[in-house]
């Protein structure tokens, strides 16, 4: 399976965000559509919500209207209120030292859009992985102001926006972190997800944000696919988000590793996913820095850097495997990597767990060097484990239900 992405730069919607309109929006509807409930929300409604919420976005989206022409279907999409559920998997870090911010997005090559878009349409300027055609996956502005989310792991849809049309406003239209915090304060989201934000100094904040209970604003500087604590148990073993982010907070906690070392990880097993056929592959690596006004996007052994300064428009080509191309990588040895490449990393994550259970894991031997999130997390993997047998993993039938089927 392969992806095209395009990389695209066009400083107000015209023509380009037209045609990449009318390639995607066939697949968009016919999604939209056939998950709608009963009571959907009316165009009136959704563009009142979106008036009350994000007024300043407004005028940008009546013209993004214009352009997709007179479907309704379209308008009301487009509002972002009150979208059919969905979800992704993904990481993300901050390296505070060096101002950057790295993060994988996981999720299903076949419904992902596939558009990294340069643009002005509100006077900052912007580079942003896009989803849903307006919105954002993770991006900076021209104020160094970075995005990124990860999923929440919780299962509860309430009323609100999709995420990814909050994180378009906040690049449009917030300059300090403060700015931005307040934004995913006041906006509702239909779903929960980890937000985290980051300045040109390397500052952040981590905002866990849910449809049924205030956000929460914290200063961790890692986060996979749960929040406060597993609500979701079934998708926390699937995910191996726990282990995952136990893997990020060791690399914090030991601060021995550069910034290009802790982005190199993340190509590598067991970050780098390839559960492709289940939803849950690594569709990139993407690398921010802010401070030079850059991004970067990677892939093992292809990589692709777009700054403000130097965008480059061009569609690149990335396939995408389940089985590893190559036969060893630092973290997990060449003996364990078999054929089977999942299984392999399943095996991985299952014995890393049980070296921090039996306090066998290198860092449990100096307590003094375990931060508080990682007493966290072993506490609730502890609680996970025993629970475990009363637990069904997902099958692969059962996410293809709940994720955006696009194609």
């Amino acid at each position: 399976m392969h992806l095209d992405l395009h990389s695209i730069s066009e400083k107000k919607p015209g023509k380009k965000w037209q045609k990449c309109f009318q390639q995607h929006w066939p697949s968009y509807k016919k999604w939209y559509l056939s998950k709608e409930r009963i009571k959907s929300p009316s165009l009136r409604t959704c563009r009142a919500r979106l008036k009350k919420h994000m007024p300043e976005f407004y005028s940008t989206y009546l013209q993004l209207c214009d352009l997709a022409g007179k479907d309704p279907v379209a308008h009301r999409f487009l509002t972002g209120y009150q979208p059919p559920p969905y979800m992704s998997g993904c990481a993300q870090v901050v390296n505070e030292r060096e101002a950057q911010l790295i993060r994988n997005y996981d999720y299903d090559p076949n419904l992902s859009e596939g558009t990294l878009l340069h643009s002005a349409w509100n006077g900052k300027k912007v580079i942003a992985m896009g989803d849903s055609l307006i919105g954002v996956l993770d991006g900076l502005n021209d104020s160094g102001l970075v995005v990124s989310l990860t999923f929440g792991g919780r299962r509860v849809i309430g009323e609100g926006f999709g995420i990814p049309f909050i994180l378009r406003y906040v690049l449009e239209f917030c300059t300090t972190l403060n700015q931005a915090v307040d934004a995913l304060k006041r906006i509702p989201s239909h779903m929960s997800y980890n937000i985290m934000l980051m300045n040109q100094f390397g500052e952040h904040s981590l905002v866990q944000i849910a449809p049924d209970r205030a956000p929460i604003v914290t200063d961790l500087s890692a986060s996979t696919n749960h929040q406060e604590k597993v609500d979701w148990p079934e998708h926390a073993l699937f995910t191996k988000t726990i282990e995952r982010e136990l893997y990020l907070q060791e690399m914090l906690v030991k601060n021995e590793y550069s910034s290009e070392q802790i982005a190199d990880a993340f190509l590598k097993a067991p970050l780098f996913n390839r559960k492709y056929n289940q939803g849950f592959g690594t569709i990139y690596t993407a690398v921010y820095q802010p401070k030079f006004g850059a991004m970067e996007l990677r892939w093992p052994g292809v990589s692709m850097r777009q700054t403000f300064a130097g965008f480059q428009e061009g569609i690149t080509t990335i396939r995408y495997s389940e089985k590893l191309d190559v036969s060893a990588t630092i973290e997990i040895p060449a003996s364990q990597l078999q054929a089977d490449y999942t299984h392999a990393v399943e095996s991985y994550w299952t014995e890393y767990g049980k070296t921090w259970a039996t306090n066998e894991h290198e860092a449990s031997k100096s307590s003094h060097a375990i931060s508080n999130r990682i007493q966290e997390l072993l506490a609730q993997m502890d609680r996970i484990a025993k629970a475990k047998s009363s637990y069904s993993l997902l099958s692969e039938s059962k996410i293809k239900s709940r994720v955006r089927m696009k194609k």
